[in-house]
Order: structure tokens, then sequence, then C-alpha cells
């Protein structure tokens, strides 16, 4: 333990690579967090379902399982700089896409630019996570992950306060008459389409400029000179890789550990919205709640990166998944403003989960090995696609038995935490 404490996080020659391939950790938390409330400013200005309206994060977040192999055979064979700068490109491609997409109107191509855009992002977290566990010492790798991931809730907050400050607050469909229900459903067809043409651009605008900025980083990176990648005098295939990946119990469960911890993210951030809707809370002052969620996730980043130095990461995982899922256990049962704040309280456990699950998984794993292991892993953001269209069928469902549709959709958070803390467990006691 007084080792660990001597290793640097990161040392003085990694130092400006460091900052620069951190700073992409903000990027892509804020299109996570701009995009997560979309759902529910969908629903209503497209006049579809929960359920249908959660096809937002099937967009964004399959986009992670169809690029993740192809974005680590690249890397695999070119660099870390020529993925990133790719990954950089996509995601351009795809924001600025959100012009047309305004213009014909069309949820589909919504979808579609969504898609194109997290083609980037599965090139960026492929490549920059491992990048980051490379920049230093074997020792102190989870911990220099948890330190970049730090700056990913950074830009999720900027995500989440744009939505909330100019999108969310400017939607004309969202205006709810004196007893708080909503107008646009009584309007007449024509001043619907009027509201909507107005609404859809004020979705767009973030997304464009969002696509001017990432082209400016793209720049930024393309000048800067970059850490090279360990040479390996012969390369196994890539098929060899993947058995050696699918020996490995650790690595495996990993890879479902991830997938039930995006899984879980996405559905407590989707739908607090929804949760404190149905409180009669709106949707601009819903976003508020998860800003706070979002500010309490940041700082315990902070404090589980500290808290590394002296517990071991996977005992550490395994104590915040079980605080989770006792948070979680109030969201279900308690009906009410308390209940509300128990789910924002639940992102103080979330925190470490992501990089911890990573650095886990992929220690122990060969260079050659640990591009398509991080593949693997950034393809468990899949999860974020698929459970969250579930929980929108619970949400619509509006009753189970004796609990709201709402407040029972969350007993598949509480699934994914079980998983986790078994994670934790497991790597704690079974695997070096």
């Amino acid at each position: 333990m007084s080792n660990l404490k001597k290793i640097p996080v990161v040392s003085k020659e990694y130092l400006l690579p460091f900052i620069v391939i951190t700073s992409l950790f903000s990027l892509w938390g804020f299109a996570n967090d701009i995009t997560n409330p979309m759902v529910a400013a969908f629903g209503t200005v497209m006049e579809i379902s929960t359920a249908k309206a959660a096809l937002v994060q099937l967009a964004f977040y399959g986009g992670y399982a169809t690029m993740a192999i192809p974005a680590a055979l690249f890397v695999r064979k070119y660099s870390y700089k020529k993925g990133i700068l790719l990954g950089l490109s996509l995601y351009a491609v795809g924001a600025l896409l959100f012009f047309p997409a305004a213009e014909f109107e069309v949820f589909g191509f919504f979808l579609g630019s969504l898609y194109i855009l997290t083609f980037g992002l599965a090139f960026l977290e492929t490549t920059a996570n491992p990048f980051i566990l490379s920049m230093g010492d074997s020792e102190t790798a989870t911990q220099r992950l948890n330190l970049a991931q730090a700056f990913n809730p950074i830009g999720s907050l900027f995500g989440m306060f744009v939505a909330s400050k100019f999108i969310l607050v400017a939607l004309d469909s969202d205006k709810r008459n004196e007893a708080g229900e909503l107008i646009f459903s009584t309007l007449s067809d024509a001043k619907k389409a009027v509201i909507r043409t107005h609404d859809l651009e004020i979705i767009r605008n973030p997304y464009v400029i969002l696509g001017f900025v990432v082209i400016a980083m793209l720049i930024l990176i393309a000048v800067i000179k970059m850490p090279q990648r360990t040479k390996v005098e012969k390369h196994s295939s890539a098929a060899d890789s993947f058995k050696r990946l699918f020996k490995n119990g650790k690595y495996k469960e990993g890879v479902l550990a991830q997938l039930f911890y995006v899984a879980a993210q996405i559905m407590c951030w989707t739908f607090i919205i929804q949760y404190a809707g149905n409180l009669g809370i709106a949707k601009s002052e819903a976003q508020n709640y998860n800003i706070v969620a979002m500010s309490i996730f940041l700082g315990s980043r902070f404090i589980s990166t500290f808290l590394m130095k002296y517990i071991n990461s996977k005992k550490l995982l395994m104590i915040f998944a079980l605080c989770a899922m006792t948070t979680i256990s109030g969201v279900i049962l308690i009906e009410g403003i308390t209940g509300l704040y128990l789910l924002v309280a639940t992102s103080a456990f979330m925190s470490l989960m992501f990089p911890t699950i990573y650095g886990i998984a992929l220690d122990g794993l060969t260079e050659e090995d640990t591009a398509l292991g991080a593949a693997g892993l950034v393809m468990a953001i899949v999860g974020g696609a698929l459970m969250p269209i579930l929980q929108g069928l619970m949400i619509d469902m509006e009753s189970i038995g004796p609990f709201s549709g709402v407040n029972f959709s969350f007993i598949l958070p509480f699934i994914c935490f079980c998983f986790i803390a078994l994670y934790g467990y497991r790597t704690l006691k079974f695997y070096k």
C-alpha cells in the first residue's frame, strides 16, 4: 500500500498528452447527458410513447455496439492517435446531421444522426480508455483511469445545463395549464406543426454547435505529438486474442458487469424526468434534479479515486454497489419526493463503477489483447440501449400491482446493481 502511494498516478513525461486525452472524456460526457433528456422531449413534441421515444437510447448506445470492434481492429493496426482522429471525425458528422434532421422533422433522421455520432464515440472510448491506462505504471492504472473519468461528469454537467437552460425550458410543447397538464395535445394540427418546427430547431442547435467544437478539437489533437504505443515484435491474430479473452473469466464477467452498469446509469438518469413528472414536476425543473445528481456523481468520483489509495478497488466496487441497491430500493418502495431524493443520491454510488470495472477487467491482459478487450467493454455500453426501452414499457403501464409503473420500473437498475456487487465480490475473492 505504501509503495502504491509513492508511484505517481501521472508522470511528467505523460502530463500533456494525459490532459489532452482526458479532455475527450468531457466531450462524450456532454453528448451522453444532453441526449438523455431528449427521450422526454421527443416523446412530447413527436407525440410518441415513452417506449418509442427510448429508441433515442437504442440509437445512441447501439452505435457503440456496432463500431466498438471495428474501432479496436483499426487501433490495433494503426495507432491510438489515428483512432481518436477518426472518432472525432465521425462525432462531428453525426452532430452536424442534426441540421437536416430538424429540417425534415423526421424522428428516424434524428435517430440516424445519433447513431453516426456514437460511431465516433465508440472510437473515442475504445481508444482513449486503454490509452490512459498505458500512460504510466500498471500499479496505478485503475486510479489513473478513475482520475481521467472524473472529467467525464464535468462534460455531463455542462450537457445537462444546456439541456435544462437552453432546450427544455424553451420547448413550447412542454407548456402546461394551471392544473399542470400539457397543453400541446389539445391543440389543432396546424398549431402543433408550428410548435414542432420551433421545438426541433431548439433541439438541433446545441448539436450543430457541438459539431464545430469537435472539429476544433480534432485539429488540436492532429498537431500535438502523442506517446507511441509500446511496440510488440510479433502480433498474434485477432482471432487468437478473442480466444484468450473468451477464456478469461474476470474479463468476461467484467463485460457483463459493465453492460449492467451502463444500463443502470442510463435508466437512473434518463427516467429521473419521468419520476419527477409523476410528482407533477415540469421537464425543465426535473432536469435540475439530474444536474444535482451529476454534481454528486462528480464529487463522489474524486472521493472514490482518493479512497483507492487505501481501499482495494474491488472491495470499493462491491461496497458502492450494495449502497446503490439500498437507495434504489427506496426509489421503488417510497412514493413522493423522498423517492426522488434517493434516486438522485444513487449517483454517488455509481461514480466509480465504469472506470473501476474497466480497469479490473483489463488488468493483466497483454498489450495486443488490450485493444480488443477494451472493445468488448465499450460494446457493453449497449446495455444503455436495450434496458431503457424495457423500462419505458413498464412506465407506460402506469401501474404494476400496488406500485406506480414509474416506481416499479426501477427494479431493473436494482437487478443491475446486484450483479455489479457480485462481480466486485468475485474479483475480490476468486481472481488475482
